[in-house]
């Protein structure tokens, strides 16, 4: 699906695209959606109970209007020069080409307490100048932004209500199925809240819109401006918060996606405690696990999270963890993708101990580690490998390899802390070239023994010869410190 065809949900404030959605709640909205005689007899009760907790959000911000027509580039020493130079200058002096000017765009959100706090999507408020919170019985107020988080597109404002407020509470998301019935209200015009209802059509849906994607996927409509809005059980609680969709047109065609309360509650509860979220961190870079890795690992089935890089002086290098490790368990949760593992990190709170299961040449072994906070920049660390050796360049699977020197570290902008055997030429046709190896990247692994030369490469991949291996496991990394296991078949 091109990325054309997906759309936040946030309504840009215009009288056209205005008046087209007002027909949509008409035609899809309320329980007369479902089939007769499919899915509940009516969702009014529940509806009647929550309605007034959603919210429509009104946001404006100054943009600077585009420039006109721009100013010709006349030769110098043109006869016209000073003129067209004075005439465009006055025209801005006057404001003709630098007038700023007023955007509006409109939302919704959904209030969890009475003293007035409302959560909705980040992307509905991004670049706000002003925020204001429309309520069903004719409010407004003025919102304040406590905090935001851009990785799970969620935001926390606070207005300050004459008198409580109706306020929605947060369910269990972990507990929907496929198939359970949900109700979406939202509130994108001011007009009142709107509703729909579906069921769950997927759980666990990665769009590609962020490192913690974990989206519920539903058919109940999702239009524009329904952003931040609750998506709720049957018992009206907040399963999910209202997020994107995808259509060619912009209106729901019955792919929505919904960002769960598990994954928002967490960061919901940080950003109202330190008005921003301060997740785990443990140092490593890791990779899923294929079928010819987790045989080359020896672990049967694929599952878990192969370790690339253990950054040095991180919290998993001081718990004693190592690249080619697999990570299967984390602080009593299964782990069988590296999804699960980066979720489950970063909901671990800073400074707490939890144990970590590894697979380590076939075995399983349990670790203790501290868990640290996220850097800033989220940037990790690389490990460092062993002391330069010199060796002559040697031909083997595919691959011409040349002992490290500085004018290959020059040539291919290769880290001085990076060492190993350097890749220098790839034949075509074969499994190396079909895995995307190239020239410049240095071989630092094989069976997950370092080497720190052509020679060593050579060696290991006659030991595991003998060992009958089909396949060798190399870690491979580029010249700034990114690393990944690639198999390569001995035959």
């Amino acid at each position: 699906m091109p990325l054309s065809s997906r759309f936040f949900c946030r309504q840009p404030l215009m009288v056209a695209a205005l008046a087209l959605s007002l027909l949509m709640p008409v035609l899809v909205s309320g329980p007369s959606a479902a089939a007769p005689g499919k899915g509940p007899d009516t969702v009014a009760d529940v509806a009647e109970r929550v309605m007034d907790a959603v919210v429509n959000i009104s946001t404006s911000q100054t943009v600077a209007a585009s420039r006109g027509v721009p100013t010709p580039q006349l030769p110098p020493g043109s006869p016209f020069e000073d003129f067209f130079d004075e005439f465009f200058k006055r025209r801005q002096e006057d404001g003709g080409e630098n007038r700023s000017k007023r955007v509006s765009s409109l939302g919704s959100g959904f209030v969890i307490a009475p003293t007035g706090l409302i959560v909705t999507n980040n992307h509905v408020i991004a670049d706000a100048d002003e925020i204001y919170a429309n309520f069903n019985d004719g409010t407004k107020l003025k919102a304040e932004l406590i905090g935001r988080d851009t990785k799970t597109d969620l935001a926390l404002l606070r207005v300050k209500p004459d008198k409580p407020l109706t306020a929605v509470k947060f369910g269990n998301s972990e507990k929907l199925r496929v198939g359970d019935w949900v109700m979406a209200i939202g509130n994108p015009f001011g007009l009142g809240g709107t509703l729909t209802v579906g069921v769950v059509s997927a759980r666990n849906r990665d769009i590609n819109s962020g490192p913690y994607d974990n989206f519920i996927q539903t058919d109940a409509a999702i239009n524009r401006g329904n952003s931040g809005g609750p998506l709720f059980n049957m018992e009206g609680e907040v399963v999910g918060i209202n997020t994107a969709i995808i259509s060619p047109s912009g209106g729901s065609i019955g792919i929505g996606f919904a960002v769960p309360s598990a994954t928002a509650q967490p960061v919901i509860a940080q950003l109202e405690q330190f008005k921003e979220v301060r997740r785990g961190w443990i140092g490593v870079r890791i990779q899923n696990v294929t079928d010819d890795l987790a045989e080359s690992l020896g672990i049967g089935r694929p599952r878990g999270a192969l370790v690339g890089v253990v950054s040095e002086g991180g919290p998993a290098a001081k718990a004693g963890l190592k690249a080619g490790d697999v990570i299967v368990k984390f602080d009593g949760r299964d782990v069988k993708t590296v999804r699960d593992l980066t979720r489950t990190v970063a909901d671990a709170m800073a400074e707490r101990e939890v144990d970590v299961v590894v697979i380590r040449k076939g075995k399983e072994e349990t670790l203790r580690l501290k868990v640290a906070r996220m850097p800033d920049d989220d940037k990790q660390e690389s490990g460092k490998g062993a002391d330069d050796q010199k060796s002559a360049p040697r031909k083997t699977l595919g691959l011409e390899l040349s002992p490290m020197s500085e004018d290959l570290r020059k040539r291919y902008n290769i880290k001085t802390e990076i060492t190993g055997a350097v890749i220098t030429a790839v034949e075509g046709g074969t499994d190396a070239a079909d895995k995307g190896l190239r020239p410049g990247q240095v071989i630092v692994q094989v069976g997950q023994e370092p080497v720190a030369s052509p020679a060593d490469v050579q060696k290991q991949i006659e030991a595991l010869r003998k060992t009958k291996k089909k396949s060798a496991l190399l870690l491979v990394s580029d010249g700034q410190g990114q690393q990944e296991f690639v198999t390569l078949p001995l035959d």
